[in-house]
């Protein structure tokens, strides 16, 4: 099918801190075979990253977009992390489902839209984490915007992080996840896990059950090749305890305070953070100022 991608670049400025549907994948291929020798994954250029999959055709974080960006040629496949009231993590990127699924023409849940106080604002909508994630599973995604092809509307569901880290796992060569920790203080005050765990706690442990670990370039990255991203720099800070995977700050308006500190995003974006990052376990007193050279490590 000859058909015209709209191809989203996103120019980004990376600083190195550290129902049956839903895997179609998994179903094509059969299960995993982890000694089959893949070809490896390029790093002789800029990584090919594909933000949210191939939503130019194929709505967003679904299992058909990041197929068919797979299928196109991309190294990384994007993705943000969300829960469900029930504790499941989900690939979505924001916290209301209306802008991207059927919710709002599903007569069941008409009741259920709330209003909640997400980084300073009050928000009204359907959200996420008042959802078990049965109930997501039963919508179905749809375009984000009218100007894209509409035809795959309501195909796909909803994918849990699983899901999607199979569909890289099960592609022909070796395809890195680049998952984003969204909205972290949210989730953790709408969704309770046992144990006392926090969002970043089950995050990690996802990447962990499925053999994410390792530095930037080393043996391990480079089987399996993962970024973790945030807005957040407390959740890159508490996750330094717990894996050496690569690290990103993610930097929108500079005079704006994050979502987690009352410091705007320059103030935070120092050598100081990135070296809480880099060694979290080291007392502030013994922190020592960086270059720019030792954040790249």
């Amino acid at each position: 099918m000859d058909s015209l991608w709209h191809a989203s670049v996103i120019v980004l400025v990376l600083v190195f801190i550290g129902g049956s549907d839903a895997n179609p994948a998994a179903r094509r291929h059969g299960q995993l075979d982890v000694n089959h020798k893949k070809q490896p994954l390029q790093t002789s250029r800029p990584y090919n990253i594909a933000h949210r999959g191939s939503n130019g055709e194929i709505p967003e974080e679904t299992a058909a977009a990041y197929l068919r960006a797979i299928e196109e040629g991309a190294d990384f496949i994007e993705t943000d992390i969300l829960a469900s009231e029930d504790g499941h993590l989900i690939c979505f990127h924001d916290v209301t489902l209306e802008n991207t699924t059927d919710i709002a023409s599903r007569t069941e849940f008409a009741g259920r839209k709330r209003t909640y106080e997400v980084e300073g604002v009050n928000m009204t909508g359907w959200f996420t984490v008042d959802f078990t994630l049965r109930e997501l599973k039963s919508l179905r995604v749809k375009q984000r915007f009218s100007f894209r092809d509409q035809q795959y509307n309501g195909k796909y569901n909803i994918l849990t992080f699983d899901e999607f880290i199979l569909i890289a796992l099960h592609a022909d060569r070796v395809v890195g996840i680049y998952p984003e920790i969204k909205n972290p203080i949210f989730i953790n005050q709408q969704v309770k896990w046992s144990g006392g765990k926090k969002f970043e706690d089950k995050f990690v442990e996802t990447l962990l059950k499925y053999g994410y670990k390792g530095k930037y370039m080393s043996e391990d990255w480079l089987k399996k090749p993962l970024f973790i991203q945030s807005f957040a720099p407390t959740s890159l800070i508490y996750i330094s305890n717990i894996t050496n995977a690569p690290k990103l700050l993610l930097i929108d308006d500079t005079t704006v305070p994050t979502q987690d500190t009352n410091q705007v995003r320059s103030a935070v974006s120092t050598t100081f953070f990135f070296y809480q990052v880099h060694h979290p376990k080291t007392p502030s007193y013994q922190r020592p100022f960086l270059t720019c050279s030792h954040t790249m490590r």
